[in-house]
C-alpha cells in the first residue's frame, strides 16, 4: 500500500510560511479556492503577512498549469503534486453544525468532500487539514476529519532551547581554584566535556563555586567576571552572564528568553548604551501587536504618536537606566546627545524594514511574536559589524496563530545552537520586584 497523504492547507499556514507547500514531502498538497480569495485580501500592504501572501501568488504562478485544477501539478522530483479544489456545497452533516457560510466552514466543505472521494482508494492512508487556528482544527476534529498544525518551523522541544547555562554540582574544587587564580584552563584540565560553544557554566563545589564558559576557537573554560554596565549591576548568575555575552564583541547574534521582570531588555540596553563607541547606531524595536480591538488604524495622531503606546515599555527600559545617573553627569548627557543624534532609535519593527543595519546594535524585543521568517528577514539584513540581540518570553505569546514551538525566537535558538558567533541565555530569577516575582510565579 502506498503511504501517500493529502494535505489540505488553511490560509494562515500560507501567510506564516509562502514557501509551505514544498515541505510535504512526497505527499500531495490541496489549495481549497476560497484560500485564493482571502489571499487576495492581504496581498497589498507592507506587514509581513502582505509579504507572504504576494510571495506565495508568484510562487503559484510559476508552477501554474490546467494540471492544478484536475489531477494536479507535480512540486517537482521526490514531492507530491499540488492542485486547487473548487467549493463543495455543505454535506448534511455540516449544515447541521455549521450553518453560517464563512471561508472557514468552506474550507471545511472541500475538506470533507475530498476525505469522501478518497475513503475507498487504498492510494491513499490519510486525509488532513492543515492549519494554525485551533478553533478550526477542532471544527474539523467534530467531523471526524483530520487535523494537525504545520510543523515545518517548529522546535522539537521547549526544553531543548535550555542549552544555554548548565549548571555543574559536586565539581572539583581545587579546579575552581586554578580558575580564580589563572582566570581560564585548557578544556582538558577541566574534567568537562560535551560542550558547546559560548555555553556558560555555573560550577559548583562544597566550598566554592565559579561562573564561566567555553571558549570553542581556543578549547579553554574562562572565568566569567561581574561587571557594572552603563549604571546597571547584574543582581544574579544569569544577568553576570548575559552581560559578558552582550559585551564580547566576537558574538554577532544572541538570544535572551525569560519571564516578565528578568531584565532581558534593560540588560541589552545597557550593554548597547556601553559599547555605544562602536557602534554607529543602537536601535531597539519591537513588533506591534495590536491591543484588544485597536490597531494603529483606530488609534488617534501621526506615525510617531500611533505606536507610542506600544514602545512605553522600551522608553520604561531606558528611563532606568537614566535614574541610575546623576542628571548632569556624563553619561546621562550621552544618552539625550544619542537619542538627538537619532543614533540611539526606540521604534516599531515595522518601520526599520529596508533599513541597511551596518554597524548597528540591533535590539529586538519580544521576538516570541515574530514568525521564523520574520526573524530570518532581521537577520539576513544584517551588515558588517552589526550585533543582533533577540529578547523574549516564548510562554508568553500574543500573536493567536504562534506558539512555544513555532515562534521565530524558538526557532532561532533551535537552528542556531552550536555557531560560534552565536549565545543563548535563559534568564529565570525575576528582579522587577518582589512583587512582580510573586505573581509571576503564582498567578
Amino acid at each position: 500500500m502506498d503511504n501517500k497523504k493529502i494535505f489540505i492547507l488553511d490560509t494562515n499556514v500560507i501567510l506564516h510560511d509562502h514557501r509551505c507547500i514544498h515541505h510535504f514531502e512526497n505527499n500531495d498538497v490541496v489549495i481549497p479556492i476560497t484560500v485564493l480569495e482571502e489571499l487576495d485580501k492581504f496581498k497589498k500592504g507592507n506587514d509581513p503577512i502582505n509579504y507572504q501572501a504576494r510571495q506565495f501568488v508568484r510562487e503559484l504562478d510559476s508552477i501554474v498549469g490546467d494540471e492544478l485544477f484536475n489531477s494536479g501539478r507535480s512540486l517537482g522530483e521526490g514531492k507530491g503534486k499540488l492542485r486547487i479544489e473548487l467549493g463543495k456545497p455543505f454535506s448534511d452533516e455540516m449544515k447541521a453544525s455549521f450553518s453560517e457560510n464563512i471561508p472557514d466552514h468552506k474550507i471545511l466543505a472541500i475538506a470533507l468532500w475530498i476525505k469522501k472521494q478518497n475513503e475507498s482508494s487504498c492510494d491513499y492512508c490519510k486525509v488532513a487539514l492543515v492549519t494554525k487556528d485551533v478553533n478550526l482544527r477542532m471544527k474539523a476534529k467534530s467531523l471526524h476529519l483530520e487535523a494537525e498544525d504545520y510543523k515545518s518551523d517548529q522546535v522539537p522541544k521547549v526544553d531543548d532551547l535550555l542549552f544555554g547555562i548548565k549548571k555543574i554540582d559536586d565539581y572539583n574544587t581545587a579546579i575552581i581554584n586554578e580558575l580564580y587564580e589563572r582566570g581560564e584552563i585548557p578544556l582538558e584540565e577541566s574534567g568537562l566535556e560535551k560542550l558547546m560553544p559560548n555555553q556558560y557554566l555555573i560550577l559548583r563545589s562544597q566550598n566554592s563555586s565559579v561562573l564561566a564558559k567555553y571558549v570553542a576557537h581556543t578549547n579553554t573554560i574562562k572565568k566569567v567576571d561581574k561587571v557594572t554596565t552603563y549604571g546597571i549591576k547584574p543582581r544574579n548568575a544569569e544577568q553576570t552572564m548575559c552581560f559578558d555575552a552582550l559585551l564580547n564583541p566576537d558574538l554577532k547574534l544572541i538570544s535572551i528568553t525569560g519571564k516578565a521582570g528578568t531584565g532581558k531588555t534593560l540588560l541589552a540596553l545597557a550593554a548597547a548604551l556601553q559599547q555605544n563607541y562602536i557602534y554607529d547606531q543602537v536601535m531597539l524595536a519591537r513588533p506591534i501587536v495590536a491591543l484588544s480591538n485597536k490597531d494603529l488604524g483606530f488609534l488617534p495622531g501621526d506615525a510617531k504618536e500611533k505606536v507610542a503606546p506600544y514602545m512605553a515599555p522600551l522608553f520604561d527600559n531606558l528611563s532606568v537606566i537614566k535614574r541610575s545617573f546623576n542628571i548632569n553627569s556624563q553619561e546621562f548627557a550621552k544618552i539625550d546627545e544619542m537619542q538627538k543624534q537619532e543614533r540611539l532609535i526606540i521604534t516599531a519593527l515595522a518601520f526599520i524594514r529596508g533599513r541597511s543595519l551596518s554597524n548597528t546594535f540591533f535590539i529586538v524585543d519580544e521576538a516570541q511574536n515574530l514568525t521564523p521568517h520574520e526573524v530570518k528577514t532581521i537577520i539576513t539584513r544584517a551588515g558588517e559589524g552589526t550585533k543582533i540581540i533577540f529578547t523574549g518570553d516564548i510562554h508568553q505569546i500574543d500573536s493567536p496563530y504562534l506558539d512555544q514551538k513555532s515562534n521565530g525566537l524558538a526557532y532561532l535558538t533551535s537552528k542556531m545552537k552550536g555557531q560560534e558567533m552565536f549565545a543563548h541565555l535563559d534568564l529565570v530569577k525575576g528582579e522587577r520586584s518582589a512583587l512582580a516575582e510573586m505573581a509571576s510565579n503564582l498567578l
